[in-house]
């Protein structure tokens, strides 16, 4: 696309665009959030979320995409559940220059051991209780992210992002406890999560063990809905069960 004529694209204040990433897992029955240390200036050794500057011929999830294999070494991003956060644009964001950054919410389901590559010295999956203090405005945009994934996981069938291809409705249940940070009542989960029409499907003769004396647990995989009716409510504060 050609500059209109008379129009100066150096009238305005140059920016650089980012591209900032939320990636949650549960693993052993707890949340955790991919970290990376960073290698360079500004807060180099300080712990933050993947990212990084967006080039001129890639859209904002090209680059998450991009960013995220290289510095965490995550190549297999096939499971990913990617999907736009918000956009932060504060102009003191970033120590550097104004820097405004699409940031990302993303659910991996069984995740590799990641290692830090690029700009980034390390990476890990971190407890989401024991991440922080992050770089830049990190912990705002993980927060957020956190707040934006709970509370769709009472309207949307996004909880099964988290799950591999097959799981138990235990493994389904330990989702929604992780996240929200609180137990459930088994029985009640069950039954909510079993009346919803096209939430799960069972998988024909497929079991797993999964430890105890108890029979083998069903196996299920995610169903064709998409959003819950009715929806599954976390419990209140007053402690009734969802």
């Amino acid at each position: 696309m050609s500059v209109p004529p008379g129009y100066d694209k150096f009238a305005h204040e140059p920016f650089a665009v980012t591209v900032d990433l939320a990636v949650l897992t549960v693993a052993e029955g707890v949340l955790h959030v991919l970290l990376v240390e960073r290698g360079q200036e500004p807060y180099a050794g300080h712990w933050a979320l993947p990212g990084g500057f967006l080039h001129p011929d890639e859209s904002a999830e090209t680059a998450a995409r991009r960013e995220l294999a290289e510095e965490t070494g995550l190549s297999d991003l096939s499971g990913l559940h990617l999907e736009q956060l918000r956009t932060y644009s504060e102009p003191d964001r970033d120590p550097r220059m104004r820097v405004v950054s699409v940031a990302f919410a993303a659910l991996l389901p069984d995740p590799p051991e990641p290692h830090g590559g690029s700009d980034a010295a390390e990476a890990r999956w971190v407890p989401y209780d024991k991440a922080g203090p992050l770089a830049f405005d990190h912990d705002r945009i993980l927060a957020d992210a956190h707040e934006r994934v709970g509370a769709k996981l009472e309207y949307t069938c996004l909880a099964t992002a988290f799950c591999p291809p097959e799981f138990t409705l235990g493994e389904l249940q330990q989702v929604y406890e992780s996240v929200w940070g609180t137990a459930l009542d088994r029985p009640n989960f069950r039954r909510k999560v079993l009346a919803t029409a096209g939430f799960v499907e069972a998988v024909p003769g497929a079991a797993r063990l999964t430890g105890g004396r108890g029979k083998p647990a069903a196996l299920y995989r995610a169903g064709p809905a998409t959003t819950l009716h009715p929806p599954l409510l976390r419990p209140s504060p007053e402690g009734r069960p969802a």
